[in-house]
């Protein structure tokens, strides 16, 4: 992004007039870093900086009128202009083109349905939360196909299973039960449905840690645990752990999430939607021998646990 400067001096939203989040350098210096791991992504994907420079000024005109769609009049195009740095040319022909269609409330496919469905109903879990094999179909009692039934009437269950052994997310046992593949909430294989996961995922994260960013008041919950200085062995004993954990954590609350959704269909209240991820990541530091004390000055400082804001990621 260069030397491109971040903040107008103008009081454009609300947001940022409350809100001194600090000099256009250092945001400069934050961005490069959020940015980073996304341009690798766009290099992987064959997207060019030229392409990518084109749907980011689009994006700009959109986020734009977004923002000052409260006011009584519509904003000119100069006024988006003046506010995003693209051209007035460019604004009136994105505006008359329309919105690209963002996914802020995607609809949910009927397989990532089941598959919620099957953790979170005690009769389709053992004591322990696991998923229990199911027949495809059962006169009485639980079955695959009367799971998919129970979802959507308007997708054949044959067509749910086919996709799921597809994307490696199910089986069929040797006694002839549909069971899902250990480890299947991690992710399927399919590339188009993990494009969809990674948009719909980081995109809400990114949303949440702007809101608590720009608000006085940070209104999301993020939080995260940070340390350096450990081994990998150590590492790997805390990634096992984190797994474990997140995943209790995940299973507990999609089976609260499904109990409240049945409840509010039936109320007819049901507005607004969620999301609750976690993710753990780890990195590889250039080892620092503790016997090396011309070093000590160069030191990062050893990071332990943070204090657990609600504005840290």
């Amino acid at each position: 992004m260069g030397s491109v400067d971040f903040f107008h001096t103008l009081d454009i939203f609300s947001g940022m007039a409350k809100l001194d989040i600090g000099g256009s350098e250092t945001f400069s210096r934050v961005i490069d870093g959020v940015l980073r791991p996304l341009v690798r992504a766009l290099i992987s994907r064959g997207v060019t900086a030229p392409a990518f420079y084109r749907r980011l000024k689009r994006l700009y005109v959109e986020v734009a009128e977004d923002e000052l769609g409260a006011e009584a009049e519509r904003p000119t195009d100069s006024r988006i202009s003046i506010i995003t740095g693209v051209h007035r040319r460019d604004v009136k022909t994105y505006r008359e083109e329309g919105a690209t269609g963002a996914p802020g409330g995607e609809k949910v496919t009927t397989m990532a349905l089941v598959l919620g469905t099957w953790l979170a109903r005690n009769d389709l879990t053992d004591s322990q939360g696991r998923p229990i094999p199911l027949p495809r179909s059962a006169a009485d009692g639980p079955s695959f196909d009367a799971l998919v039934a129970d979802i959507s009437r308007d997708i054949r269950p044959r067509t749910v299973l086919d996709e799921l052994q597809r994307q490696g997310l199910a089986e069929i046992t040797e006694n002839g039960m549909v069971a899902l593949v250990p480890d299947t909430v991690f992710g399927p294989e399919d590339i188009e449905q993990r494009l969809r996961f990674f948009g719909a995922n980081v995109g809400d994260h990114i949303a949440a840690a702007v809101d608590n960013l720009l608000a006085e008041a940070p209104p999301h919950m993020e939080r995260a645990v940070f340390y350096n200085r450990l081994s990998p062995a150590s590492v790997d004993r805390l990634e096992e752990a984190a797994r474990a954990e997140g995943m209790r954590a995940l299973i507990a609350v999609n089976r609260l999430a499904n109990s409240l959704q049945a409840q509010d269909l039936t109320a007819q209240d049901g507005t607004e939607r969620f999301r609750f991820g976690l993710f753990f990541y780890r990195d590889d530091q250039d080892p620092i021998s503790p016997l090396d004390a011309s070093s000590e000055t160069e030191r990062e400082p050893v990071q332990r646990a943070g204090d657990a804001t609600d504005d840290q990621t």
